[in-house]
C-alpha cells in the first residue's frame, strides 16, 4: 500500500485530488459516448504535470476500459481480419514516433497535444460523415495507422486520425465500438511499451495507474446511466466544444 500511494504522496493533495476528478470525467465521458478517457486525460492533465507522467497515469484504466469494450459485440474475429494493417501501422509508429520524437519533449509537445485535441474537436462539429470505400481502405488504413502511432508517441492522444477513419467505414453502431475498442487497446499497448522503453513507466507509475482505475471505472458506470437519461447528440456536441477549449488552451499556453 504504501508503494501505491507513494507517487500521490510526491504529487502532493492538490494534483492527486486532479487525478481522481479527471479520471472520474473521463470515465463518464466513455460511458456516455464510447471514447474519450485517454483523450480527457491527457488534455486535463496536461494542465499540470508532464504529458510522459500523464501517460503512464493512463495506462491500465486505459487498457482495462478498452478491453471491456473490445470484449461485447460478436464481431472481433472480422474486425481483426480488416482492420489488421491499420493496427499494425498503429504500433510500428508509435515505435517510429517515439524513436523520431518522443513524449517527453518539452513545452512543444504539450503545444502538439492541445493541436490534437483541437483538430480532433473540429472534426467532430464541423466534418460531415465521411465513407471510405474498399478501394481506399486498403492504402488509408496504414497511412492512418501511422499517423495515429506518430501523434500517439509525442502526445499521448491516440484518436486523431484513427476515429475519423473507423466512422468512416460504415460500420454498424455494434461494430464501430468494438473496432474503437481494438484501435485504442493497440494503441494503449503501444504507447506502453514505448513509455517502459524510454523509462517513464516503472512500478510506481503503474501502482499509480493502478488506483487511477477506480475513478475511471466508477466514471463509467455513471457514464452509461447517463446515456440512458439525455441525447447522445447533444452531449458529444457540448464534449467537442470543451474538447476545443481546451485544446486551444494548450496550443497557446503550452
Amino acid at each position: 500500500m504504501n508503494t501505491l500511494l507513494a507517487f500521490y504522496h510526491n504529487l502532493g493533495l492538490g494534483l492527486s485530488l486532479l487525478v481522481i476528478v479527471t479520471f472520474l470525467m473521463a470515465g463518464m465521458i466513455k460511458g456516455v459516448i464510447g471514447l474519450g478517457l485517454p483523450t480527457i486525460a491527457m488534455g486535463l492533465l496536461g494542465l499540470a504535470m508532464a504529458p510522459a507522467q500523464a501517460a503512464a497515469l493512463l495506462i491500465i484504466p486505459a487498457t482495462l476500459t478498452n478491453l471491456w469494450q473490445l470484449a461485447f459485440g460478436g464481431h472481433l474475429r472480422a474486425l481483426v481480419r480488416r482492420l489488421w494493417p491499420m493496427l499494425l501501422a498503429i504500433f510500428l509508429g508509435t515505435g517510429a514516433g517515439t524513436l523520431w520524437l518522443g513524449i517527453d519533449g518539452g513545452p512543444w509537445v504539450v503545444r502538439a497535444l492541445g493541436g490534437a485535441l483541437l483538430l480532433y474537436a473540429l472534426s467532430g462539429l464541423l466534418l460531415p460523415a465521411l465513407r471510405v470505400g474498399g478501394d481506399h481502405e486498403r492504402w488509408l488504413g496504414p497511412l492512418c495507422g501511422v499517423l495515429t502511432g506518430v501523434i500517439t508517441a509525442a502526445t499521448g492522444v491516440f484518436v486523431i486520425p484513427a476515429v475519423p477513419y473507423l466512422q468512416a467505414l460504415g460500420l454498424g453502431k455494434d461494430q464501430l465500438v468494438q473496432a474503437l475498442g481494438l484501435s485504442f487497446s493497440v494503441s494503449t499497448l503501444a504507447l506502453a511499451a514505448a513509455l517502459l522503453w524510454r523509462g517513464a513507466l516503472g512500478g510506481g507509475e503503474l501502482s499509480a495507474s493502478l488506483l487511477a482505475l477506480i475513478p475511471a471505472v466508477l466514471g463509467m458506470w455513471l457514464g452509461q446511466w447517463l446515456r440512458q437519461r439525455i441525447s447522445a447528440v447533444l452531449f458529444k456536441r457540448v464534449f467537442f466544444i470543451g474538447l476545443g477549449l481546451l485544446g486551444t488552451h494548450l496550443l497557446v499556453n503550452g
